[in-house]
């Protein structure tokens, strides 16, 4: 297992800090990548699922790049959602993400238009033809409504600048074929399985829970490395609390924003519509797990 690969061991899809009104929070982006890469992380990624894509402009995307960049460039490696069901929309994207300052893409299979397996595979090698920087798919189906078929990650494995899978499938079995089949550098895509994910090869994760939990997912993956399983699962247990907290209480991104304004890391857990904040009763349940996890 190498011990830097290109995007790193232990991400964070980072959640986009943002004041009441809805508009960005530029410092309190850069505090928060700047407070993960100092506990545990040695990557982020931006403009994903959590960092609320979906309702930030072409420019707000952009700006969360450059953002982070200053902050954590040199520190940690800084992945940028470029994802989209148009392909020239990730082409384009993928091109001012490099020019801002990311060291890597992250792209999501196409979603609603339900492409066939041909044409994800043409979406992706457009995209990664068009800069020089090492790509990592996102192969999320319960999201995108489609799925990276074993028979096109191998062939997509073949690309030069795809280099690596954050897996959310959830299909334990399949993942193993493909990863024994390709050298795709296979990320745990969902907290719940980060520990099965690593035992069966995974380089590392791109949590949501890192986000409260970023050190003790590094002791995790440096656990499995030396094949100490009682100290990772350890881990995996003692974080049940938090990962049923921020992931099945709500949302993804409702919940961390929720958590890190418990810890005082962010100032407010505003979201943009459809999503709303977090209501008082799943909070209670918010500051339970935290402090049954030992995180608060």
């Amino acid at each position: 297992m190498p011990d830097a690969p290109v995007f790193g061991r232990v991400l964070t899809a980072m959640v986009s800090p943002m004041k009441p009104d809805g508009s960005l929070d530029t410092h309190g982006a850069q505090a928060l990548a700047r407070h993960l890469v100092d506990h545990g992380h040695d990557g982020l990624v931006v403009n994903g699922t959590t960092g609320e894509s979906a309702t930030l402009t072409d420019e707000e995307s952009i700006e969360m790049v450059a953002l982070v960049a200053e902050a954590v460039g040199g520190r940690a490696t800084v992945v940028a959602g470029v994802g989209s069901n148009a392909t020239s929309h990730s082409v384009e994207m993928a091109q001012r993400a490099r020019d801002a300052g990311a060291t890597g893409l992250l792209l999501v299979s196409p979603y609603y238009n339900k492409p066939t397996q041909a044409g994800v595979l043409a979406h992706c090698r457009a995209v990664a033809d068009t800069t020089d920087l090492p790509v990592m798919l996102y192969d999320i189906p319960a999201r995108t409504g489609i799925p990276f078929a074993p028979d096109t990650l191998a062939l997509l494995a073949a690309h030069p600048n795809i280099v690596a899978v954050k897996d959310a499938k959830g299909d334990l079995w399949s993942t193993s074929k493909v990863m024994a089949a390709t050298d795709l550098l296979y990320y745990s895509g969902a907290d719940e399985v980060n520990l099965p994910m690593l035992a069966q090869g995974a380089i590392g994760v791109v949590s949501v829970v890192g986000h409260v939990a970023g050190q003790e997912y590094a002791a995790m993956v440096a656990a499995v490395d030396k094949g100490d399983l009682p100290a990772a699962l350890e881990i995996h247990r003692r974080l049940i609390p938090a990962v049923d907290a921020l992931m099945t209480t709500s949302q993804g991104a409702i919940m961390a924003k929720a958590a890190l304004v418990e810890l005082g890391v962010i100032e407010h857990a505003t979201v943009r519509l459809p999503l709303l904040e977090s209501p008082p009763e799943h909070l209670d349940l918010l500051r339970a797990a935290l402090k049954q996890s030992g995180l608060l």
